[in-house]
């Protein structure tokens, strides 16, 4: 009788567990999504500002470290900042060093951005016009990525890069979308000690480009990073890592350049690099990293970023 009882009990909650499988094929556990169907990828996407495209090319033994560190993290996808000095041929031969066939740059003069990847990238937008930088625009692994290198001496310049980014990503027909790269802004996610950092108050003050200013009304700008946040985005190493140890600029690689002291590398530390996904895309990143560390203080005058989604195989 007691099993009868049992069996009587436990057959409605073996009922319910099969129709949500048959009728939510994508049925969650324990967050992930999941189908009989479907195939779950791990996929590690990492974004770089190199630096002067290693000097133009001339650091020659940066390049090679900087090369081997990407190569031992092995990202699936990789977007890169200020490869200054290269062509698509280059990037392809740097990009084949860590294992991807497929390369984009946006441009070959002043400070591209590109995107390298171990499968086809489509590109959907070069727009250099109206960007400080440029904007360049790909599709991969069904993701559709903005590779940003924002203004990095004016907060409205900014401001009106991220409205234009914004209006294109709310004009896609995909939510998978990321938002990465240099984002040469503060996010009010780090408010709480940035307001903090008078040091790095002073310096945007001393600046002697009269015409710009990365402050707004004389206090820190927070506005670009929302109005990606607002978009909607997420950032993916909120709740990953202790942001306030999240800085992903200055690196030690600027002592004796700029001006730049250990003291002032220290007192200028900023998060001004970002992952930024979409909600329907951020659900399923399982890690996040800032590598700030020893190991590549020396190979860029930023630090990289690195995040893993788990996602449907397509």
């Amino acid at each position: 009788m007691k099993k009868l009882i049992l069996l009587l009990l436990l057959f409605p909650l073996v009922s319910f567990g099969q129709f949500n499988m048959q009728l939510f094929p994508n049925y969650k556990s324990d967050g992930f999504s999941f189908s009989q169907e479907q195939e779950i990828s791990n996929v590690r996407i990492m974004t770089y500002n190199i630096w002067n495209g290693f000097d133009w090319g001339r650091d020659s033994k940066r390049k090679a470290n900087c090369i081997n560190w990407i190569k031992s993290k092995k990202p699936d996808i990789l977007a890169l900042q200020e490869l200054c000095g290269y062509d698509e041929q280059q990037l392809k031969e740097d990009a084949l060093s860590w294992g991807h066939q497929y390369v984009q740059i946006l441009k070959t003069e002043g400070y591209p951005t590109a995107l390298t990847s171990n499968k086809p990238i489509e590109v959907k937008e070069r727009a250099i016009e109206s960007f400080w930088h440029g904007l360049l625009h790909c599709q991969t692994y069904g993701i559709d990525f903005f590779i940003v290198h924002l203004s990095p001496s004016d907060s409205d310049i900014r401001l009106d890069e991220a409205r234009q980014i914004t209006k294109k990503i709310n004009a896609l027909n995909n939510d998978s979308y990321i938002i990465l790269g240099d984002f040469n802004a503060q996010s009010p996610i780090d408010a709480s000690w940035v307001e903090k950092n008078q040091d790095l108050k002073a310096k945007h003050k001393s600046t002697k480009k009269k015409k710009y200013s990365n402050l707004r009304l004389g206090e820190f700008d927070y506005s670009v990073i929302s109005e990606f946040l607002a978009c909607p985005s997420v950032d993916v190493c909120l709740g990953k890592i202790k942001l306030q140890d999240g800085y992903t600029f200055p690196t030690p690689a600027l002592i004796d350049k700029y001006n730049y002291t250990p003291q002032t590398i220290v007192q200028n530390r900023v998060r001004i690099d970002y992952i930024l996904a979409s909600p329907a895309l951020a659900k399923y990143c399982i890690e996040a990293k800032i590598f700030n560390q020893k190991e590549t203080d020396m190979l860029s005058d930023h630090y990289p970023i690195l995040a893993e989604f788990s996602i449907i195989k397509e």
